[in-house]
């Protein structure tokens, strides 16, 4: 079936033509927590950022949809240079990622010759090229601890870098960026979801600021928390990160109860991915994310050193 940029499908039909164009391009759809409903439910693998950089580096298929934002798809693209890596919204960006330029992180290590760069994978490839190491929020701590050096540059995420310093006697120089989804979260977030729910307990991302980490029972990257969750013998939990995360929940652990942290906890950014962008993506094999040789050859032995890391 040949479709016009004026023919519409219904949701069911437009499903149909993507599984089709899955199979007749040797494609996958890899989904990020964060990602619409719609989108997490016809994707192969759903899984935070290490997760996905890790299953990306594994794949067979020629074509790799990634629903989530540009770093996600650059690292694919990065650790799988032979497949063709799809963007279904090319505008997709992680203002957080464009809070640190290749250029200033030089400056920085001008600055401070004897650091190591840690960077968040909520960066851009030219980032990473000039990093030693890649981390996520999962594995932050770990990455943190596994290098030699005793001074660690971290960008951008200051909350995250923050968080990873109450656990190292590693001196941790964070850049000043933050999500802007977990930075706007509160305290009287954190003290009315308590009122509210006196029995349950309270998960939340280490993108979120220090006080209301403070205040929380667990501290979790995504999966973390959705691990927690279903292995918990609580019934009731309150949310700290993206909302989106809210739909893997219920369909992993749907005997359990979670609330939001803040219903305001959305990411326009995550949720520009519809089913119409990955059809339409599919049909064309674009937007293609195409990261510069000389950069990803660099880039890819940051990423390749976090993965190693257990």
């Amino acid at each position: 079936m040949n479709l016009t940029s004026k023919e519409t499908l219904d949701p069911h039909s437009l499903i149909e033509e993507i599984d089709r164009l899955k199979k007749e391009k040797d494609a996958i759809i890899l989904a990020h927590n964060y990602q619409i409903p719609e989108v997490q439910d016809i994707a192969d693998f759903i899984g935070d950022s290490l997760e996905l950089a890790r299953k990306a580096a594994t794949l067979d298929n020629d074509v790799i949809v990634f629903c989530g934002v540009d770093f996600m798809a650059e690292t694919a693209a990065i650790l799988s240079p032979d497949k063709t890596v799809l963007l279904p919204a090319a505008e997709a960006n992680c203002p957080m990622a464009e809070m640190i330029t290749a250029g200033e992180l030089k400056v920085l290590k001008e600055r401070f010759p004897d650091a190591a760069v840690v960077c968040y994978v909520n960066t851009s490839a030219e980032v990473k090229a000039e990093s030693d190491i890649c981390c996520t929020s999962s594995n932050a701590v770990k990455v943190v601890e596994s290098l030699d050096e005793d001074r660690i540059i971290f960008v951008p995420d200051r909350n995250l870098g923050a968080y990873v310093a109450r656990f190292t006697s590693k001196e941790v120089l964070p850049w000043e960026g933050f999500c802007f989804v977990h930075d706007r979260m509160t305290t009287d977030d954190v003290k009315e979801a308590r009122s509210l729910h006196p029995e349950a307990e309270v998960l939340v991302h280490p993108e979120c600021r220090a006080e209301v980490i403070d205040l929380a029972d667990g501290v979790y990257s995504t999966s973390g928390m959705i691990k927690r969750v279903c292995s918990s013998p609580g019934k009731e939990f309150i949310i700290g990160t993206e909302i989106g995360i809210l739909h893997r929940m219920k369909k992993d652990c749907p005997e359990k109860i979670c609330y939001p942290l803040s219903s305001q906890a959305i990411c326009t950014t995550m949720k520009k991915t519809d089913l119409v962008k990955v059809h339409a993506s599919l049909e064309s094999l674009t937007p293609q994310i195409i990261v510069p040789e000389e950069i990803a050859d660099r880039a890819r032995k940051a990423i390749t050193r976090m993965l190693e890391v257990r």
